[in-house]
Order: C-alpha cells, then sequence, then structure tokens
C-alpha cells in the first residue's frame, strides 16, 4: 500500500481511569478478546506502517504498570511513552513536545482499537494535502433539541458523529496547543478551529467505536470476533 511522502506520526492518548466502566483496572488495559485496548491500538497504526514513530500519552502513575503488561503480554510494537497531564488536551500538549520535525500527526484514542486501515490512510493523506483531517461517521437515529419544557426535531443530516484519529500539519497543531486550556476543547479539531484553522471531514469507519462502558467493551468483542473472520 502506497505511504504518504512526509513524516508520519502518531499520537495514542490513554487517559482513562475506569471509573464509567466500574472497574479498579483503567479501559486502555482492560483486555479486548485476550489484548489489552491500548495494546490493539498501537497495532492498527503499525499494520498501516511500521515506520510510524508512535507516542503513548499515559498518566504517570500508570507508567510502570504498562511496562509490567508489555512484558506480560510479550509486545514489542515500537513505541515511546511520556506522562499525560491534567487533562487530555494537556497530556496532547505534552505529546507534541517530542515531535520537532515537519510532517503530520494523528492524535488518536487509545479506547479506539477497531479503527480501519483506510480511516487511518484517508486522515494521513487528507491532512498532508489540507492542514488537517477529522473523520467521521453519520447519524442513524433520529435527534430531537430539548430545552427546558419542550423539545423538537432537528435535521440529523447537519449533524455528524466525530471520530479519531484527527490528522493535522506538525507545526499548524503545535501552535494551536499553544493556546491556553479552553474546557470547550472536546478534542484536536476544536483546539485547531479556535486557533483560527478550517476544520476538513473526511469519512471514517463505524466499527471505531470509543470504548467507555461495559456495553461498549461487549459490542467490541463482537465487532473484533468479525472483522477478524
Amino acid at each position: 500500500m502506497e505511504i504518504n511522502s512526509v513524516k508520519n506520526f502518531v499520537i495514542i492518548v490513554a487517559g482513562g481511569a475506569g471509573e464509567r466502566m466500574g472497574s479498579a483496572v483503567p479501559k486502555q488495559f482492560m483486555e479486548l478478546n485476550g489484548t489489552p485496548i491500548l495494546m490493539r491500538s498501537i497495532g492498527a497504526f503499525c499494520r498501516y506502517n511500521p515506520a510510524l514513530e508512535i507516542i503513548v500519552a499515559l498518566p504517570q502513575n500508570q507508567i510502570d504498570f504498562w511496562h509490567q503488561l508489555c512484558l506480560k503480554h510479550t509486545f514489542n510494537l515500537k513505541h515511546q511513552v511520556v506522562a499525560g497531564g491534567e487533562t487530555r488536551y494537556h497530556s496532547v500538549k505534552n505529546a507534541l513536545k517530542k515531535i520537532g520535525e515537519e510532517g503530520v500527526v494523528a492524535i488518536h484514542d487509545a479506547v479506539r482499537p477497531l479503527v480501519s486501515r483506510d480511516t487511518i490512510q484517508r486522515v494521513f493523506r487528507a491532512a498532508e494535502e489540507k492542514g488537517n483531517a477529522v473523520p467521521f461517521i453519520d447519524l442513524v437515529d433520529s435527534l430531537r433539541y430539548v430545552t427546558p419544557g419542550k423539545n423538537s426535531p432537528v435535521d440529523r443530516t447537519q449533524y455528524k458523529l466525530i471520530q479519531t484519529p484527527q490528522a493535522f500539519d506538525c507545526q499548524r497543531i503545535k501552535k494551536a496547543y499553544e493556546q491556553p486550556f479552553d474546557p470547550l476543547f472536546t478534542d484536536d479539531a476544536s483546539v485547531a478551529e479556535k486557533a483560527g484553522y478550517k476544520i476538513h471531514l473526511v469519512e471514517g469507519n463505524r466499527e471505531n467505536i470509543k470504548i467507555t462502558t461495559p456495553v461498549d467493551l461487549e459490542i467490541a468483542r463482537t465487532l473484533a470476533g468479525y472483522l477478524s473472520e
């Protein structure tokens, strides 16, 4: 498969604590059909391009546990670990400090282990051409807008569900992350947009769910089994 001509990086943000899972084990370390979720996410990018430089942002107090897991599972896919921060924003900002070269960086949620090779390729290629790329999927459910005392239907075709990896020109996203933290920064696209960059959407893949609850994990187990057939 053709790989982009510019240098590509990946930041995988793994800051979950597992509260919504009802588990003492952080969700990125929980096993999905025998393999910790974070390892599956790293593997997805390595399968796309083994030469990618992968940086994993983990809470400082989880780094030793991660190294123990790597030994336990004989996990030797090359990656660098950096300490995360107080929020996702701060974790990404810390990881971006490790990237000093020109190129494109994709930023991905650790708990989206079922991202497809096609989605990864689309975001890298579009970001190389347009400066950034954010994957989406269409809504299939009806939507209603709720205000105090009433609710009304809205046109679902005007809304998209946003996924990761979100890819950016390295220097542009590093500049965007020089802004002060804003609680409205829910993803990297919102950081880039506030810095004045127009966001470009590309197609994601529906299996690329974010695993945050026990139900999500069960769905992911089924999907992972289906995709491996």
